[in-house]
């Protein structure tokens, strides 16, 4: 059966495109949906079928069980890995030479990365820097 594109959807897919390098909790954003019209039980309805269709990544929030999404369907996500903050949850993108590099990598060992689903932790250089003396 085909699926059809709901004013819901619309508008949530607009919010995660605006917010691709944030991880979110449905709280929030359903908090920057809720100014379109959308209800919470929309929210969790679509970013499973998001997940489901590769979309969205979901993930625990480091230090907490708290979940979080982030929209990987951005054009600029699509083929990228991603660098993690553990501390503040910025994402980046890794350089595509980098990346050329850990996916030859585990290539080299019989896999083959889903970059959707692939994630460096670490430190920002923000956050490097506050918790240094």
């Amino acid at each position: 059966m085909p699926r059809y594109t709901t004013r819901q959807r619309e508008a949530l897919l607009d919010y995660l495109s605006h917010h691709p390098d944030q991880p979110l909790t449905v709280r929030e954003i359903a908090a920057g949906v809720e100014p379109d019209g959308v209800s919470l039980s929309a929210v969790y309805r679509n970013l499973a079928e998001l997940e489901a269709a590769g979309l969205i990544r979901r993930e625990s929030r480091p230090g907490s069980r708290e979940a979080v999404v982030q929209y990987v369907g951005a054009e600029n996500c699509r083929g990228h890995l991603h660098l993690t903050c553990t501390r503040c949850g910025r994402t980046v993108h890794l350089s595509s030479a980098a990346a050329s590099l850990l996916t030859g990598m585990a290539a080299g060992e019989g896999f083959s990365l889903d970059l959707t689903r692939t994630a460096l932790y670490g430190l920002c250089p923000r956050c490097r820097q506050e918790v240094q003396p």
